[in-house]
């Protein structure tokens, strides 16, 4: 999980800084937090912990139950609300990531570079029991690296050893970087003006993926973005184009999802 303060790294001194850190240790694992937990979480002291989650719930963006735990409240649901009600993307864009996901039977995800990090704004589960997970609104460190930091970095100006690659073949798979246990495939996402948005991402359990697996998710996937008015290429090339070299899998670049 990349909530809470990054590993090794002291908790921000900025008061919002710090009441957004803890916000962002609330995951779909742990919904409810004790103060203790915040505090392994955080690195923040429980009684300046006190204080800042006694202004977050006298706000409503945490509540506290009966039995201590915190969890969060309703404020968020407004600022959630307006967000989908000022931009039509994720309308168009979750209809690929679901049909992404149960066409391929691994999960899908769109990320966008925000800073250092990349965030996951949408995301479509696996159809199965077995899979990797990360949620809505997460957010990794791009030097972690993985097909979509790559991929990011190198459309935005970033730097990766993997740009070349990128830039011309349009397309990246890698496997165990990120996660060992964990191998993906990524590709850019422009929107029709070729304006560079972001990546979107196919993963699953390294175990499960191929080269001509990656290469039917790439086509599939592809398709899906014309079809909603997104490309894969700020030329607009049919994806095709993009596909013909050969597909490298987890076993061509093992250490690099």
């Amino acid at each position: 999980m990349a909530a809470g303060a990054p590993e090794g790294e002291p908790p921000p001194s900025g008061v919002l800084e710090r009441g957004l850190l803890v916000l962002s240790c609330f995951t779909e694992e742990r919904p409810r937090l004790h103060l203790r937990d915040f505090a392994a979480i955080t690195g923040l002291d429980k009684a300046t912990l006190l204080r800042m989650l006694g202004t977050l719930a006298a706000h409503g963006y945490v509540r506290r139950g009966e039995d201590g735990r915190y969890a969060p409240g309703s404020a968020p649901l407004r600022l959630a609300a307006l967000y989908h009600a000022t931009t039509d993307f994720p309308a168009r864009m979750m209809p690929v990531l679901e049909a992404v996901a149960e066409r391929t039977g691994e999960s899908a995800a769109f990320y966008a570079r925000e800073g250092e990090d990349r965030v996951c704004l949408l995301r479509a589960n696996a159809p199965r029991a077995l899979r990797r997970q990360v949620e809505t609104g997460e957010r990794l460190p791009l030097r972690a690296g993985g097909a979509a930091a790559h991929v990011l970095l190198a459309h935005t100006g970033g730097e990766t050893p993997f740009a070349a690659e990128v830039l011309s073949r349009g397309h990246l798979s890698t496997a165990a970087q990120r996660d060992p246990e964990l191998a993906s495939v990524a590709l850019p996402v422009f929107e029709g003006d070729g304006r560079f948005i972001g990546a979107l991402v196919v993963s699953g359990p390294v175990s499960r993926q191929t080269e001509a697996g990656f290469a039917r998710a790439r086509e599939i996937a592809a398709g899906l973005l014309h079809g909603q008015g997104f490309s894969v290429s700020p030329r607009h090339a049919p994806s095709s184009s993009r596909d013909s070299g050969d597909a490298r899998g987890p076993a061509r670049r093992a250490g690099a999802a």
